[in-house]
Parts: structure tokens; sequence; C-alpha cells
């Protein structure tokens, strides 16, 4: 069975499994996935980051410039150099300047083939987690999303091969050890405990079988909704997607429109034309259609 799970009326990924699956099974690798999901994205945010501006720097130093830092290092220690060119430091390691406006970031940014090579790998996780995806009718698995996060762990590494520090994010979505609280990305977590699956307004219980709900038939397909357990039964749908919505409104749009022209055009001079007597037949039998009774 092919279940397509959705979160309100966002369509999040498909997911597949024998109808004889005890539904704490489902809802717990469903919410695996869908949280993998968002830290999959997560990864390929911060890795992103990384191949223009290098590793996160500690948290007491967020807010200062490459310059200011340096600064306070002592001259010794500067690089003294300008965005886009190549440096090396003390232990060897050859990088790109270029300063993170946001100050976050060390702004010593990878060598520009391994720049690439984290772009293309970035480039592959992203189908992924878009759209795309799950309109192609592809299933997503957890073996899937691991395959590319550890490609991503592998391209962070051929450029920083020194490692990464422990309070890089991305470091943090590859070991599964990000500290979400007080977060934006906190409110998409749905954990099992606090998860719920629903399906034809329906909560699909714990401690049941999955056929219970659905019946028996291993080759139907059905859409499922993941909901926190405090949120309730999902909102209901509108039976039209908002396109459809849109094509029918300017259909009724255009055809107001034609009928308001046709009101406008109240000229009735037509029926003096020969073409609109409905006597002309009769009068075309007899021999009198040209009979002008005017004096000419």
């Amino acid at each position: 069975m092919i279940l397509t799970v959705k979160r309100n009326t966002e369509t999040l990924f498909h997911y597949e499994v024998p109808v004889s699956t005890p539904t704490d099974a489902v809802l717990k690798e469903i919410t695996t996935i869908h949280n993998m999901k968002h830290r999959l994205a997560r990864l390929i945010d911060a890795a992103h980051e990384i191949s223009q501006y290098g590793l996160m720097k500690p948290e007491n130093e967020h807010g200062y410039s490459i310059e200011e830092l340096e600064e306070l290092k002592g001259p010794e220690e500067s690089a003294n150099g300008k965005k886009g060119q190549v440096f090396k430091s003390d232990d060897g390691f050859s990088f790109i300047y270029n300063p993170d406006p946001t100050g976050r970031r060390s702004g010593e940014g990878p060598l520009a083939n391994y720049a690439e090579i984290i772009q293309a790998t970035l480039e592959k996780a992203r189908k992924l987690v878009s759209k795309e995806f799950w309109m192609s009718n592809q299933l997503l698995t957890v073996a899937l999303m691991q395959e590319e996060i550890n490609n991503i762990s592998g391209a962070i590494t051929i450029a920083y091969p020194m490692g990464m520090p422990d309070w890089e994010p991305a470091k943090e979505a590859i070991m599964d050890t990000e500290d979400l609280t007080a977060s934006a990305a906190s409110k998409e977590v749905i954990t099992f405990e606090d998860g719920a699956l629903w399906w034809a307004n329906k909560e699909i219980t714990q401690g049941k079988i999955l056929s219970d709900f659905v019946g028996k038939n291993d080759k139907t397909k059905l859409i499922v909704k993941l909901q926190k357990k405090s949120q309730g039964a999902p909102v209901r749908e509108s039976p039209l997607d908002e396109q459809t919505q849109k094509e029918m409104m300017a259909f009724y749009y255009k055809k107001q429109e034609e009928h308001k022209k046709l009101l406008e055009n109240d000229d009735d001079s037509f029926l003096h034309s020969s073409w609109a007597n409905p006597k002309a037949l009769k009068t075309a039998f007899n021999g009198v259609s040209n009979v002008s009774w005017r004096p000419k």
C-alpha cells in the first residue's frame, strides 16, 4: 500500500507499507521520515553557507568582522587579505577569503574545486526534499536521505579534512544532535509520542493493524494526514485545489464579460434585412420577393 502523507494541505511524501504492519510501526516510520526530511533541508542550508563562507565561528565571536577578529589576535596573525584571494593558514589549510555578511562564519571559504563538489552534492540532495520528488510519485525512505547526508558529510570533509567544530550546525545535523529549542524549526518536529495519523476523518489509533482501518488490499493508494495529538482532527480540505479554483474563476469571469457585451448590444436593425424575414421562403415561391410598392 502507498500512503501519501500530508500535513494540513501540504503534501510531504509518498510512503510504501504493507497493510499487515502494526499502526505503531507505521506512525514511527512516518514521523522519522518527516523529521529527517526537515533535518536534511537544514543540513543543505548549512552546507551551502559552508561552501561560501566557511565554518561557523564560536558563539562568543558572532557579529565580529574578519578584520576585527584579526585585530584582537594581533597584527602578526592577521591575514591582511582581500576578498576572493587564496590564503594558507599556519597548519597548511588553503582557503578563499570571503567574509560572511552576518558575521557568523569564519570567512575561510573552501577552494573553488571543493566548493563545486559541495554544491554538486547539495543539488542531488535538494531533489529529495523538493516538491518535484513526490510529484513524480517517487517513494521517500530513511535510507535515501541517510545516503545523501553521508554524501554531504563526505563532501565537507574533502574541503575541510581537519573536521568541523562541535558548534557547526552542519555537524549537528549530520550527527542528529541539534538543539531546536525555541527555534522556528522546532515547530516542524513531530515525535512518535506526540504524533497522530488520520484517514477519512478518523484517527488511526495505535495498538492495531493498519488493515483494521484501510482494508486488506495491498494495492491501494490512500491519503493520510500527519498531525500532533494536541491539534486534534485535521481541517477538511477544499474539494478543488488552488490552481483549479483560479481556472474556474477565470472561466466564469470571461463568461460574465461576454454576457455583459451581449446585453449592451441591443441593436435590432438587422430585423429589416431580407435574410431575417420569416416569410422569405413563401415570397420566393410566389415570385414576389423583389416587388416594390414604391414608385421608381
